[in-house]
């Protein structure tokens, strides 16, 4: 009986923390940020690692960097950022354009 109890402890502990943090992901945030400071943090996070895969490509032609895998992976990231901030500028001003064109 006395294995079951020691055994039962961790377990219920970790399901006491895994709780907890679900309750915190599910209450609202009271600090929430406008949206406009989220997209310019966004396209500052894009323009940072297109800066960095530059300089790894730049490294790389130059002989100092060695790893090409690594030279690739990081202007992939860079594409896949730069895809995404076009698909989401483009939703947004189609959203911008039905907005525009509905009669008041």
């Amino acid at each position: 009986m006395s294995q079951i109890v020691s055994m039962t402890g961790p377990i219920s502990s970790l399901r006491a923390q895994l709780r907890a943090q679900a309750e915190a992901a599910l209450t609202p945030e009271n600090k929430s940020t406008p949206f406009a400071d989220r997209m310019g943090g966004a396209i500052r996070e894009v323009a940072n690692a297109q800066n960095q895969a530059a300089d790894l490509t730049k490294a790389y032609e130059l002989g100092t960097e060695n790893d090409i895998s690594k030279v690739m992976i990081s202007q992939q990231v860079s594409s896949l950022g730069f895809q995404l901030t076009l698909n989401v500028r483009n939703k947004m001003l189609s959203a911008y354009k039905d907005i525009m064109n509905m009669p008041v």
